[in-house]
Parts: structure tokens; C-alpha cells; sequence
């Protein structure tokens, strides 16, 4: 189990740009973790708004119960947010442990879950055009992508999902919540241990025997893909009283060609009809219930730019911008690309 010293010698490093923060600042922060500053509740802790002294906006995760259970994932999410740095992964301000308070603080995402603008009141208020969809898949799909393949060693989220997916003040997608995440050594293709993660998004393979690899991943994203096309909850209960996946409901309309009756209604038809099969073919490939059939990370991220005709991006986008801004063009072009074929 991870303890506080390892945590410590972790903060001590210069390469890592958060610190230990005291008790006081983030109580007055977040006004005591006053009820009217929390911004949502999960199974081990509860978020909170908080403005530090110099201004700046924070979420703070408060672990409600200070079980060996809740420990681990607070020092596991605390060591994995600590390697990890990327433009679509949730960024780390500090944390906080001592007695039997354990806090993390988070940079603050203004636009909350992706799981808000599909399902929840957020969608009445910032509607997600196509292009806003697939920059956000494109984005979220980088940030696995770094964990796969660059993140030494390797990372596993073991929980992607929509609310999973934190958007900030310009929709740009962040991957947040390492709490049950790991770490693959060098050589090692999978482990077996305890399932963890929300139903609907786990592979088969995990779900049954426990078994995780990088390609547990690759599954929830591609439910996460199609969640996201159809503006669909994982698991839907039909009017017979009877429960039906989204992959079980999307692959028969793909088979069908019927794309139209895949695509989220709320999009009103401005859908890129080449995209979405694109789109939806690389989805159900992600969630083939052999794991080997399925793609790597790094393989999606070029498939779904390809997918979406990213090679044009120059030519439909004349502004020069920096890399932080390379979501916008990904917007930009996916709508473009309608645009056109609406001609």
C-alpha cells in the first residue's frame, strides 16, 4: 500500500509543480466545505468549489470516511496525478494528509462532466454540436493515449466514463479520477485483481474473471465513443422492463447502415454522414468482445483523426494558433466538413 512517506518524497521532487497544502487554506477556500460550494459527490469522497487567498479556483475532493480502502485510492490518484502531465488529463494543484483529513486539489473545470452536457442539465444550457463532440472524443482519446504509451511506467485507468470526463471554460475534455487506476510494469501485458469501474463500460474479460489490461480501457472509451454519438446512457431500460447496452443496441444499426437512427436526435441531422460511420465502425472495433481484435490507444487517436478528415484541417482552418488550441481546429473541421456536404 502506498504510504505518506512515498507521498512526501514525491512532493519533494522539483520536476512536480503542486504542493502540500495546509489545512486552513483549503477550509477557507471552500468556506468550511460549506454545502453551497460542493460540486458532486462520488463513492469515497465529495468535490467542493473553493478560491484560494491569491484568486485562483480549485476543486477539492474530501475522502468521506477514512477507510483502508479510501486511503489507497487517495494515495493512488495522488501518485498517478504526480507522473502524469498532458493537455486532456486533469491537472493536480496539491493535496492535504494528515490525521484522518485526506485532500486533493484539482485544477477547476467550470463546464463540469462530459456526463452533464449529455444527460443532465447542463445540456439545455451549452448544446454540443458535432464538432464539439468529436473534438472532445478526439481529446479524451489522447489523454488514454499518453497513458498507454508514454507514461512510464504505463497506466490503466480502469474507469473511463462520462463523468469521468471534466470539461473547462472552452469544452477542451481533461480525463479525471486515478482512483482506481494502475500502474503496469514494463513486460507485463495484463494483471487479474478485484473489478473496479462502472457497469456498462467494463470489458467482458474484466468484468468475468478480473483480468485488466490496456484494452480494458480501450473498450469503455469505445462505449464512451458511442455514448457520445448518440447522446445514449451506457445501459437503457427499453419500455418492456428489460435493459439494453449500448453496444448491443448500436451494432445492429451499423450492420443496417442505418446511421441516422444512430446519431444523437438532439444534433438535429448536422452530422457528417462519413464521419459518423467512421466514427461508430471505430467504435464497436474498440468494443470487439475479444480483446486482441481490438485497437490500441495510439491506433484509435489516428483512426478517429483520420476518420474525421484531420489531414484537411489547414485548409479549412486559416488562423495560425499554439497546441493549446489544436481542440478548436478539430471542432472546426468536423463541422466544416458537414457544412460542405450540406452544399
Amino acid at each position: 500500500m502506498l504510504n505518506m512517506k512515498r507521498l512526501d518524497c514525491l512532493k519533494r521532487q522539483p520536476k512536480y509543480p503542486w504542493e502540500v497544502f495546509s489545512l486552513k487554506s483549503l477550509l477557507f477556500a471552500t468556506n468550511n466545505f460549506h454545502e453551497n460550494n460542493k460540486l458532486g459527490e462520488g463513492g469515497f469522497g465529495t468535490v467542493y468549489w473553493g478560491r484560494t487567498t491569491a484568486g485562483e479556483e480549485i476543486a477539492v475532493k474530501r475522502l468521506k470516511t477514512m477507510t483502508a480502502k479510501a486511503e489507497m485510492e487517495f494515495a493512488v490518484e495522488v501518485e498517478i496525478l504526480g507522473r502524469v502531465r498532458h493537455k486532456n488529463l486533469l491537472g493536480l494543484r496539491g493535496y492535504y494528509a494528515r490525521g484522518n483529513e485526506r485532500l486533493i486539489v484539482y485544477e477547476y473545470m467550470p463546464n463540469q462532466s462530459l456526463l452533464h452536457h449529455l444527460h443532465g442539465k447542463r445540456d439545455a444550457d451549452v448544446r454540443l454540436s458535432w464538432g464539439r463532440r468529436m473534438r472532445i472524443a478526439v481529446g479524451s482519446a489522447e489523454g488514454l493515449a499518453y497513458l498507454h504509451h508514454e507514461a512510464n511506467p504505463h497506466i490503466i485507468h480502469r474507469d473511463i466514463k462520462a463523468s469521468n470526463v471534466l470539461l473547462d471554460s472552452r469544452l477542451r475534455p481533461k480525463v479525471a479520477d486515478f482512483g482506481f487506476a494502475k500502474l503496469i510494469p514494463d513486460g507485463v501485458s495484463h494483471l487479474t485483481t478485484r473489478v473496479k469501474g462502472t457497469l456498462g463500460y467494463l470489458a467482458p474479460e474484466y468484468a468475468m474473471w478480473g483480468k485488466v489490461s490496456e484494452s480494458c480501457d480501450v473498450f469503455s472509451f469505445g462505449v464512451l465513443l458511442l455514448e457520445i454519438v448518440a447522446g445514449r446512457r451506457p445501459i437503457e431500460k427499453l419500455a418492456t422492463g428489460k435493459k439494453l447496452d449500448i453496444v448491443h443496441w448500436a451494432r445492429p444499426l451499423h450492420y443496417q447502415g442505418r446511421w441516422d437512427k444512430i446519431a444523437d436526435p438532439k444534433l438535429g441531422g448536422c452530422v457528417d454522414q462519413e464521419q459518423l460511420r467512421a466514427v461508430v465502425e471505430l467504435a464497436l472495433e474498440c468494443t470487439d468482445g475479444c480483446p486482441e481484435n481490438r485497437p490500441l490507444m495510439n491506433q484509435v487517436v489516428e483512426r478517429l483523426r483520420a476518420g474525421l478528415g484531420l489531414g484537411r484541417v489547414k485548409e479549412l482552418v486559416t488562423v495560425e494558433r499554439g497546441d493549446d488550441d489544436a481542440g478548436d481546429d478539430i471542432e472546426e473541421a468536423a463541422d466544416a466538413s458537414h457544412s460542405s456536404n450540406m452544399r
